[in-house]
This record gives C-alpha cells, structure tokens and sequence, in this order.
C-alpha cells in the first residue's frame, strides 16, 4: 500500500558531523574575490545555489551526507555581496549588479576551480533563477537539476511585480548591499528570465512543499499551476512533493533531498556503477533507519525505496527492504502489506497471504488487504 508521494528511492540518513577534507577558498574574478566551499571527490561535481537571503553555508547540513555516498565533487558559494564573497568594484551602477552579471561572475569562479564541464545543480527559493539562466547557457553541460522549492518566473506576474515594487527596500549598507542590490534588480531579473526557456534535454526533479507560507490564495494557487506547468512540459521533469515540509525542505526532511540528490547522481553513472552506488546506499540506509526508528519519516522513506525497487524489477532489493521495514515496525500494518505485495510478485503467495493476515490483524480497517486476500484463498 503506497502512503507517499514519491516517485524514486528515498533513503533515510540521519545527522552525521562533517569531516570530509573541504576546501574553503576565495577566487579572485577580477579584481575582487568570491567564496568557495569545495567537498572534492571523483565524478560529475554538484554545485548548490541558495536562496535569497542566504550563503552557501545554509547547505552545509546536507554536503558531508551526500559525499558519503556518491563521493563525488560538492561545491557551494556565496555570490557576491553575500557572506565571505566581495562585490565588484568597478560597477558603478545598482543596474550592474543584476543576475547576468551574477551568472558571469559564477562562469569566472568555476572556470578557476576547474569545474566549467559536466555538471549537476541544485537551487533553492531565489537559486532556481540562476539554474534557469545557467542551464540555458550550459544545455550540455548540465547534466540534472534537482529543484528545491525553487523559484518559476511564470510566477511572477506584472501585478505581483507591481506589489514587490511597493514594499520597502532593505537597508543600503556594508553589510546588506548583497541583498539590496538584489531587491532593486528583482524586475529585471525577471525580464530576463521570461526571455529564457529551461532546456528541455535537462531532467528536472522538482522538489516543492505544499504548505501555503501565508500568501493570498490567489497566488498559492499561481505558484502550484507555475509549478505543475513546468512539470509537464517535458516527459524529463518529475514532480516531488515534500509532505510535511515548509520553504527549507532540506532542513525539515534532509532525507528527501539526499536521496533525491543521490537520484540524480546516479543517472550519471554507467549500469555497474549505479548498482554499486545504489547498494551502498542501501547499506547505509539499513544502518542509520536502525538508529533513527524514532523518526516518523524513516519508515516512509524505506517504504518508498522498496516500491522503487519493485518498480524497477528488482525484486531481491524489493523484499530486502520491506522485509527489514516489518522488523523495524513490527506494528505498522502498512509494512506488512507492502512485504506481501512483493512476496506475490515474486510468487511467493504463501508467505504473502501469512503478511497480508498479520497486516489485517493490525488493521482490521485495511480493505485493500482484505480484498487481496480474499482473492488470494480463492485461487
């Protein structure tokens, strides 16, 4: 039985401290200097864009969780004006400091690194701008784009612009010229993406969270069609909802956007690198559900990994996971008709009709159970 809204695997990590070797550097791109945060390892780099109002330290409870698995590069940044990064000083006008130029400074910094070939991006809120405007200069490049509640031109509309106009500006100082400078371009980025059309070879999961942070309905409703829209544009792009989470889904559900990540990742992979990627994670998955059977989200996650594997006709990995999800809740019900459902795929009906008795008896309310059983006694 399928309680979730997930489409791919999702593992369950818990809080592990960072300690992979990082690189914390500052790229001179002309004159002035921009941070970098580098987790090195081997394959396809992933690069994170935060939010409006954020560096790139707002990721940094997610990174060391994500190269345990993959091992490969993760990189984050401030742009300029924000956190450890500098502005330019030669621009003189607050029109110069607009997206464009913010895209041309990250082009400058990631050619430096090293890292202007093959990569994966993952934005937050405001960053989805920058992956739209990046994406659309590097179609080739950009490998996958795992959106975060990431921000849909379609949006913002003339009459929403007009609102954002009429509020009062942040402060122009030292410390907030970043996001002044921001503010005051916000129309303008605006132009400049309504010009600009997502790659459509890029695959996309867009990650969203369905709880209205206060907006009119009107526009939670304009925000939900911007985002189903864009999903179904192209046959490439997957829709994730992130039940129980607000704007900053990678700290209320750090598990989701892990996995989604890892999901990504892997489509770089040939097939044997995949199935070893997938079983390590698996492994650890296993490891870390154990200790964290306190969360209510460890049990879904693992739920949603098994369907995963049944989806895909691996039904060894299938039964592995429901099999451990029942240990791990002995009194979820819905564990055990999941273990049945894959017990009868692999035509092991009777120990499925043994799983889908002890799921009804758990929950004499399960109708699905009922009828599957009924079905199975009459065979």
């Amino acid at each position: 039985m399928r309680h979730f809204f997930l489409k791919f695997s999702i593992l369950f990590f818990s809080s592990i401290p960072m300690h992979s070797q990082t690189q914390d550097t500052l790229v001179d791109i002309g004159g002035y200097k921009m941070h970098f945060t580098i987790m090195r390892g081997v394959g396809t780099p992933i690069l994170f864009e935060a939010g409006a109002g954020n560096d790139g330290s707002v990721w940094n409870n997610i990174l060391e969780k994500i190269h345990k698995v993959t091992g490969t590069t993760l990189i984050t940044y401030d742009r300029s004006g924000f956190g450890k990064s500098e502005l330019n000083p030669n621009l003189k006008n607050e029109s110069d400091f607009g997206i464009v130029n913010g895209i041309k400074e990250l082009e400058i910094g990631l050619s430096k690194l090293g890292f202007d070939n093959e990569i994966i991006l993952v934005p937050h809120s405001y960053g989805g701008f920058y992956t739209t405007l990046y994406a659309s200069r590097h179609p080739d490049k950009v490998k996958y784009v795992v959106r975060i509640d990431a921000n849909l031109v379609e949006v913002y509309t003339d009459d929403v612009l007009k609102i954002m106009d009429q509020e009062e500006a942040p402060p122009k100082s030292p410390e907030t010229l970043g996001i002044y400078y921001l503010v005051k371009n916000y129309p303008e980025t605006v132009k400049v993406l309504r010009k600009i059309d997502f790659p459509s070879n890029v695959p996309v999961i867009d990650m969203i969270s369905p709880i209205n942070r206060g907006y009119p309905d009107e526009y939670w409703a304009l925000i939900k069609k911007a985002h189903k829209d864009f999903v179904n544009a192209e046959s490439n792009r997957v829709e994730l909802i992130a039940e129980g989470s607000g704007h900053y889904i990678f700290h209320d559900n750090p598990a989701l956007v892990i996995n989604a990540i890892i999901k990504a990742y892997s489509k770089t992979l040939d097939k044997e690198q995949q199935n070893e990627l997938l079983q390590k994670a698996l492994d650890n998955a296993m490891a870390l559900s154990i200790e964290a059977k306190k969360n209510n989200r460890s049990e879904q996650d693992l739920n949603a990994l098994g369907y995963s594997f049944l989806g895909n006709e691996e039904l060894d990995k299938a039964l592995e996971v429901f099999k451990v999800t029942t240990i791990l809740f002995p009194d979820s019900f819905n564990a055990y008709d999941s273990y049945g459902e894959a017990l009868l795929k692999s035509n092991r009906k009777a120990e499925a009709i043994e799983m889908y008795k002890r799921s009804i008896e758990l929950n004499p309310e399960n109708e699905n159970g009922k009828k599957i059983l009924m079905q199975l006694k009459q065979e």
